[in-house]
């Protein structure tokens, strides 16, 4: 019986010639990321230097720091903290990357995406690194025993394969791919699993669009997502590839704890409505519904062909009196090249704010709605006071849908101005 690429990668991790879902294993992760946040890195430097007596980390080149939230700070509080996060990694030889983007994407970006590799981080969207055939885990209780061990203990997860037929519709992108698979497998479907997307329908797929949906597995219950890389995708990451490993692959006859079968040519363009982000529909069942406020932006869904595809709906037109829109795009690389395009121009002369990569929209830390008031967004959570209070409403759509919005003060369908 052959095995899957994920684990074929917690394998090489722990040194052993394979290994099956269940197998409890000390593995040594290739590269252990983080981006400064109060309560978890400033605890794990605190932990290390006051608890266990390790006034340097050994091995600084397999961690990364990401300064991607509180940007700019708003307080000098918030400066201070930074202000931390600088000397610690300073102190340690640990690579520090400020003010460049959402870390998932810029970890992609600089290296850290090596086919092969298995990454720990304590935010579970790392899985978005999962499209270039890495193995990016959110293991916040372990993360400690990363900092301070060379392995840690990890139980081999089961495999569930999504296997895509087809291709998407026109309007259709890969924002509405994700949201389809969490309605059609359940919030709890790929549980303490491994998502493995497959099947001729990556074809249709760009890049950007597979971090979309890799970076919002969790919303399935599983652990992380992968897929099995192609040229494509090694022309991007080996070139930068911060380390050398033979790129795996899952074996033709290996064994899945379930299997799914989607196919992108009847999904319609999808909202989810609050206040969970299981609560998925059809775009058309929303349309009409008044709206004040749009995001565009996150580390799931800001990148090139989000601002595209938004731009194409408000080149010429005008966003709504009274609605707010704001575009942060994922990385300043994601940015420039934007701005180069043209492209922000556009959402400019629409009457958009445009603001320098951050995750601060996505969790309410600027650009907050009242109460009362509804947002349409492309950010990774409609929690209530995920964007302010908790008694606002939030609608996770793709970036068309968003930018339709925009236009006429409701929900409605972007198709139209395609």
């Amino acid at each position: 019986m052959g095995s899957t690429i994920a684990e074929k990668i917690i394998a090489r991790a722990a040194g052993l010639s394979s290994v099956k879902p269940g197998d409890e294993v000390m593995v040594k992760p290739d590269f252990v990321l983080a981006y400064d946040f109060p309560g978890y890195t400033n605890v794990y430097f605190r932990q290390l230097k006051q608890d266990l007596g390790i006034k340097r980390i050994a091995e600084p080149e397999r961690f990364g720091i990401f300064i991607d939230h509180m940007i700019p700070a708003a307080s000098v509080d918030e400066e201070a903290f930074h202000i931390e996060t600088r000397q610690w990694t300073t102190e340690n030889d640990v690579p520090l990357f400020e003010r460049k983007g959402i870390g998932h994407q810029v970890a992609a970006e600089v290296g850290y995406a090596v086919p092969g590799a298995l990454v720990v981080h304590f935010d579970p969207h790392i899985s978005q690194l999962g499209t270039f055939g890495t193995l990016a885990l959110g293991i916040h209780r372990n993360m400690l025993e990363a900092y301070s061990r060379e392995r840690i203990s990890l139980r081999v997860p089961q495999t569930v394969r999504i296997y895509l037929e087809g291709q998407l519709r026109p309007g259709v992108m890969a924002r509405d791919v994700v949201h389809h698979i969490i309605r059609e497998v359940g919030s709890d479907g790929c549980r303490f699993s491994v998502m493995e997307l497959s099947g001729p329908g990556l074809e249709s797929l760009s890049v950007e669009g597979l971090q979309t949906i890799t970076g919002l597995a969790m919303f399935t219950g599983a652990i992380s997502a992968i897929v099995n890389p192609n040229e494509e995708r090694l022309r991007y990451t080996l070139p930068i590839a911060k380390k050398s490993i033979d790129p795996l692959h899952s074996d033709p006859d290996a064994r899945y704890f379930a299997n799914h079968e989607i196919d992108l040519s009847v999904i319609e363009s999808t909202v989810v409505i609050p206040p969970s982000p299981a609560n998925v529909r059809d775009l058309r069942d929303c349309i009409g519904l008044p709206v004040n406020a749009g995001y565009l932006g996150s580390c799931a869904s800001g990148r090139l062909e989000d601002l595209r595809a938004a731009a194409k709906v408000l080149r010429g037109r005008q966003v709504a009196d009274g609605f707010s829109l704001n575009i942060v795009p994922t990385s300043q690389q994601i940015m420039l090249e934007a701005t180069r395009e043209g492209i922000l121009s556009t959402l400019v002369e629409a009457g958009a704010f445009i603001s320098s990569p951050s995750c601060d929209y996505c969790y309410g830390r600027i650009g907050t709605i009242a109460a009362g008031q509804r947002a349409v967004s492309t950010g990774t959570l409609n929690v209530p006071g995920r964007m302010g209070s908790p008694d606002s409403e939030i609608y996770l759509c793709n970036a068309s849908a968003v930018a339709a919005a925009a236009v006429e003060g409701r929900i409605a369908d972007p198709r139209q101005y395609l």
